[in-house]
């Protein structure tokens, strides 16, 4: 499947999506493709909100969109890396017997599987600036990407056990 179409499957089920996609084997360079691609993603999605900040504040646009390039790209891929090693030791003290490519597969798919939330977060943050909207966008990101995280945990687990 297109990953187009994976992503809009992934909001019918995110457990299937993450079985498929660990059933073609373990590929660190698909991990490292998904993680930048959201990461990538995440820093488009910034850009509306920091074009606003800098126009409100009278002050220059690019040294801001430097600072998100480098703190999305460098950065945050580091960051995730470190978060599914410490997700992948939880599930491993909670019985669980995924592979820690497993737990990288599960959280980068969820990042960018919910990355679409995340432009519309950065749309209304940019167009609307803060306020109850933006919480709510917010909000509905964080509890899809936490439901695609989540059911991506559990089908590696499933595997594993398989």
């Amino acid at each position: 499947m297109s990953l187009s179409r994976e992503i809009v499957a992934t909001y019918r089920g995110p457990g299937a999506v993450v079985a498929r996609l660990l059933a073609q084997g373990p590929r660190e360079d698909r991990a490292l493709m998904l993680v930048m691609a959201a990461c990538g993603l995440f820093f488009i999605a910034q850009m509306p909100a920091l074009s606003r900040q800098a126009h409100l504040a009278g002050s220059e646009l690019n040294p801001l969109l430097g600072g998100a390039l480098l703190a999305w790209l460098v950065i945050a891929p580091l960051l995730f890396y470190l978060i599914a090693f410490l997700s992948h030791l939880v599930a491993r003290v909670l019985g669980g017997r995924g592979t820690g490519y497993g737990a990288r597969l599960a959280l980068f798919w969820a990042l960018l599987a919910s990355a679409p939330l995340v432009l519309l977060n950065g749309l209304v943050a940019g167009f609307l600036g803060t306020g109850p909207q933006l919480s709510l966008v917010g909000l509905l990101w964080f509890a899809v990407f936490l439901w695609f995280w989540l059911g991506g945990m559990r089908a590696v687990q499933k595997a594993a056990a398989a």
